[in-house]
C-alpha cells in the first residue's frame, strides 16, 4: 500500500511539472510571437512641403514605417541624387532638379528649423512636418 501511495505521489508530481512546463512554453510562445510582429503598415504619418518658388508649394502626406527621412521620401519616389560618403546628396525633389549653374540646392527644414543631418540620418516620428525648399545662392 505504501508503495502505491509513493507511486501516486510521484505521478502527481510529474503531472504537475508537465502542466507547469506546458504553461511556461505557452507563455513564452505568446510573448515571443508578440515581440516579433513587424510594424503596422503606415505606422507613422509625416507631412512634406516641397517649395520650389514663393508661389509653388506641393504638400505630400506620407504614411511610412521608415525610420529615417530618406526611406519615407524614396518610398514615394520624391528624391533622387548622388551617393556620397555622407549618404544621399539630394539633387532632385518631386521631379525638380537643382541647377548648379544657378547655385541652387535643396534646403531641408523640420518645423521651420534647419535640419543639420542628411536625409539618411534624419529620424522621423509620427506627426513630423518637413519642408524641402529649392534655394538659390551658396
Amino acid at each position: 500500500m505504501e508503495q502505491k501511495t509513493k507511486n501516486n505521489k510521484k505521478t502527481l508530481l510529474y503531472v504537475g511539472i508537465a502542466i507547469v512546463l506546458v504553461a511556461l512554453i505557452a507563455v513564452f510562445a505568446i510573448v515571443y510571437g508578440n515581440s516579433n510582429k513587424p510594424a503596422a503598415a503606415g505606422s507613422k504619418t509625416i507631412t512634406v512641403q516641397i517649395i520650389t518658388s514663393e508661389t509653388d508649394t506641393v504638400t505630400k502626406t506620407i504614411q511610412t514605417d521608415a525610420e529615417f527621412l530618406r526611406g519615407a521620401l524614396e518610398q514615394e519616389n520624391l528624391v533622387q541624387g548622388e551617393e556620397s560618403q555622407y549618404g544621399l546628396f539630394v539633387k532632385t525633389v518631386n521631379g525638380v532638379t537643382a541647377d548648379d549653374a544657378q547655385q541652387q540646392w535643396w534646403c531641408f527644414t523640420k518645423g521651420g528649423e534647419i535640419v543639420n543631418t542628411g536625409v539618411d540620418d534624419t529620424p522621423i516620428a509620427d506627426g513630423d512636418t518637413f519642408e524641402i525648399t529649392l534655394t538659390t545662392g551658396w
